[in-house]
């Protein structure tokens, strides 16, 4: 329970400090001054919140992390007396906080109600020096049949240990498939190192036969990258179920964005599949209970270094502690990895090592791989040389303090080469935990021929865990070892400096993968030098598809723009998160939109600052009018209606002080779009004043898309027969283009049918339905324009009569796609539609 109390109070602690420094802080104060102040040490609780919200902002204006963690700590502490006296406060302050400021609460609320964080993360690519590529293409999918998932990983040493854990497993697990069979939920907790996922993926080998339907696989720990102060601790379970759903029959399709509607989604899928899922490095009871499968007989394996005795109490999860291996399990690991003659030779020297490495395996390999690399060391030596370390059986419990990290890993790092111990430094100060020989070699500055080489000898060594597809990982405490080592022993500006390299290289892939995308589009940073430098890795046959390399690497990119605004790398981040918002208008994946817009806008307000010229002000400036009329889209669809027009007015404002006038039109699209959901009788003047900005500055797209919106804003406003003109004007614009743009051209289509509707033309309105229907349908992006016009055909075809067939297909595939999109409630009512048509 004290656990329980600690974590609520650190994850409410986390979010109160986001609160603080936001601009919903005004709107939130006088709650959270009665909350404090009901409490006995509540008095004077204004005068305390609000010298906590200036010395944050102090700290904030400083880029004094220390000062910060000083705030939340107090905060934490705070708290957790609260909870401690009144459990129940943490459900009002949850209803408080969910109530001011619904997604900076979400990871609080959610551990409240049992539920997770956000959090997760893969990555891949590179370029360094001269801007030089190799990326890794994805793997073309097979053709036909989906494929049957098998995610977990292999184990590739021997496995001679662990048998009566195996046998455990076996017995509550690997029951036969029948139509009653329950979900088994099992948890193995222990320390790191200590052998739970290489345990969890043999069992996963041994039962592949009795899952039918697949494995599936989910590494928490690599998630985690993806973590903010404002989202709170933890992994993303949110992300979690996206990967699973991506992975079974229907894919992507319909992706929700809410954990609630994924969750459900996730049931409905798994109902008929016997599924195992292993769920790597879980701290948290939800990150368990959201992605247990519905499918009898299905299987959920976790591992977790701490007990999640909720999930036993109240999901039934049988929760199996992995114990340090005993003298014989170490010495069976050791004649595993070195021989059994080797070991037999020196008995007692071996039996010595076991005990000095608490039998963890973690760290029996690094002793291991000092055996196997050097081959003058024997296990006599080795074991009289750890013997001399300070510490060491405090250091082998791996319990998290720095002597831990340090006496297990401090004998290899000290045998390592020169170059390796230096990348090896390096690594650990990569602001995410996976990565691939190319981002090595621009950690490092070097050649990446030169970082494959070093990286295979930190492989050997056993300080960098290969994951395959050709990426690495660090172990957490490893990875804590290499930052310590780096503090010591590298210049103190090299940090910033690997941040600056590291931040060029994805703003140059990012760039590319814009461009790939769709070359004719609003760009405001001029990148064509730095462009120029580099190969395009994906305008190469065989180049990974650029949508899905940025939605892979995602959690990279969001932790490259955060640590490139905390070392002041400003026109660096906001030039990133412009390029980067070309995801989230394909993937609206609208918390990592905002975030990465946010600390755009923050990244461009203070390069324009700080400018040496009056040019990089200007383009600073326009960065800021930029990113902030995007930042009202994601705002938008998050019902922040209010906040989405402060940003579009400070827009106006930035831009009118420019001289571009593509930016300007650009603004007052947003402007326009944004009325026509708080007030439509004034969208028709924004988007008059965005297409005489785009005529004037010569953009044929922009002032297309303009001509788009002010049809349909005079089609709203009574004015069909100027509607359909300019509708089919930026039809011809749109399909006439040298890159004609298929998406947004039946769009238009759909909305000239419609103005055909309102002018009495129902076989016009049908035919250009059909039309837009069918284009849009070959457009896996366009799904929910698809639903909208297929329903408008429906309608109109019924009302039409004599067209039964074209309007139930058209009710049952809208329906398809609001269930796939997760608007359960909008298919269930074409479905009733569809049931009238049949009585």
């Amino acid at each position: 329970m004290e656990a329980e109390l600690a974590a609520l109070a650190a994850s409410g602690a986390t979010t109160l400090v986001g609160l603080i420094v936001s601009e919903s802080w005004e709107r939130a104060k006088g709650g959270l001054v009665r909350f404090f102040g009901r409490r006995a040490s509540g008095e004077g609780a204004e005068e305390e919140l609000q010298a906590e919200r200036e010395e944050l902002g102090r700290a904030r204006s400083a880029g004094d992390s220390q000062a910060q963690e000083r705030v939340h700590e107090r905060l934490r502490q705070r708290l957790e007396e609260i909870f401690q006296v009144d459990p129940r406060a943490a459900e009002e302050l949850a209803q408080l906080l969910s109530a001011l400021a619904p997604d900076a609460s979400r990871a609080f609320v959610n551990l409240v109600s049992g539920g997770v964080n956000y959090g997760p993360a893969f990555q891949g690519s590179h370029i360094h020096g001269g801007v030089a590529f190799y990326v890794q293409s994805a793997p073309a999918p097979a053709a036909g049949l989906p494929v049957r998932p098998d995610q977990v990983p292999v184990v590739t040493v021997p496995f001679s240990n662990r048998t009566a854990e195996l046998a455990a497993l076996d017995e509550t697990l690997g029951t036969p498939a029948d139509s009653s069979a329950a979900v088994g939920v099992d948890v193995l907790d222990g320390l790191p190192g200590v052998g739970k996922t290489a345990m969890a993926w043999r069992w996963a080998a041994r039962a592949r036969e009795r899952f039918p339907d697949g494995q599936l696989y989910v590494d928490f720990a690599a998630l985690r990258d993806q973590v903010t102060p404002m989202t709170g601790p933890g992994g993303d379970v949110s992300e979690a179920l996206a990967m699973c759903l991506r992975s079974l029959p229907g894919g992507d399709l319909g992706m929700p964005d809410s954990l609630a509607e994924r969750t459900n989604l996730f049931r409905s899928r798994t109902a008929n599949l016997r599924l195992l899922l292993v769920l790597d490095d879980v701290n948290q009871p939800g990150q368990v209970r959201a992605l247990i499968p519905k499918g009898p007989g299905s299987v959920v394996l976790a591992t977790s270094q701490g007990r999640l005795g909720e999930l036993a109490a109240h999901d039934g999860a049988r929760l199996i502690s992995v114990k340090p291996l005993d003298a014989h399990g170490g010495l069976e690991l050791l004649k595993d990895r070195r021989g059994a003659a080797a070991v037999e030779a020196e008995q007692e020297a071996a039996e010595r090592l076991v005990e000095l490495c608490g039998g963890l395996p973690v760290a029996l390999q690094v002793v291991v791989a000092r055996l196997v690399t050097d081959d003058g060391l024997s296990m006599a030596d080795l074991a009289a040389e750890l013997d001399d370390e300070a510490g060491r059986l405090a250091g082998m419990a791996l319990d998290g303090e720095e002597s831990s990290v340090s006496a297990v890993l401090g004998p290899s790092y000290r045998l390592l080469p020169p170059d390796a111990a230096r990348l090896y430094r390096l690594l650990g100060w990569l602001p995410f935990g996976i990565f691939d020989a190319g981002v090595a070699a621009v950690a490092a500055s070097i050649a990446t021929g030169s970082s494959k080489r070093l990286l295979r000898v930190l492989v050997k060594e056993s300080l960098v865990e290969a994951v395959g597809d050709g990426r690495y990982r660090m172990h957490e405490l490893v990875r804590l070892h290499a930052q310590e080592r780096a503090a010591e022993e590298e210049p103190e500006t090299e940090q910033a400096a690997l941040t600056e390299r590291v931040g060029r290289h994805y703003l140059v892939l990012t760039a590319f993968a814009d461009r790939a995308l769709r070359k004719e589009r609003l760009r405001i940073a001029d990148l064509a030098d730095l462009l120029r430098e580099a190969g395009d890795p994906f305008a190469t046959a065989g180049g990974p598809p650029p949508l899905e390399w940025l939605d892979t690497e995602r959690p990279a990119i969001l932790a490259v723009l955060r640590t490139a605004v905390r070392y002041r790398l400003y026109t660096l981040a906001w030039q990133l998160a412009e390029a980067f918002s070309v995801l989230f208008l394909y993937r609206r994946y609208l918390g990592a939109w905002r975030e990465s817009l946010v600390l755009g806008i923050e990244a461009a307000a203070a390069a324009a600052a700080s400018a040496d010229t009056p040019g990089e002000m200007a383009d600073a400036m326009a960065g800021e009018a930029r990113l902030r009329s995007l930042l009202s889209r994601p705002l938008l669809d998050l019902g922040e209606n209010d906040r989405a027009g402060e940003q579009l007015e400070r827009a106006v404002t930035l831009a009118e002080a420019t001289d571009r006038l593509d930016l300007r039109a650009s603004v007052q699209e947003f402007l326009g779009r944004h009325l026509d959901v708080v007030d439509p009788s004034e969208a028709v003047g924004a988007y008059r004043r965005s297409l005489e900005l785009n005529e004037q500055a010569g953009e044929t797209r922009g002032a297309a898309l303009a001509t788009f919106f002010l049809g349909c804003a005079l089609d709203t406003r009574g004015d069909h027969t100027e509607a359909m003109a300019l509708l089919r004007r930026a039809l011809q614009d749109l399909e006439s283009r040298e890159e004609p743009d298929r998406r947004m051209a039946a769009r238009v289509r759909a909305a000239i049918g419609v103005v055909h509707e309102h002018l009495g033309e129902i076989e016009e309105a049908i035919r250009e339905l059909q039309g837009a229907v069918e284009a849009l349908g070959t457009e896996a992006k366009g799904m929910q324009y698809e639903a909208q016009a297929r329903e408008r055909l429906a309608d109109i075809a019924q009302r039409a009569g004599g067209h039964v067939e074209l309007v139930r297909e058209c009710l049952r595939r809208a329906a398809d796609i609001h269930e796939a999109l997760g608007n359960h409630s909008r298919a269930a009512e074409l479905r009733r539609r569809l049931e009238d048509l049949d009585d």
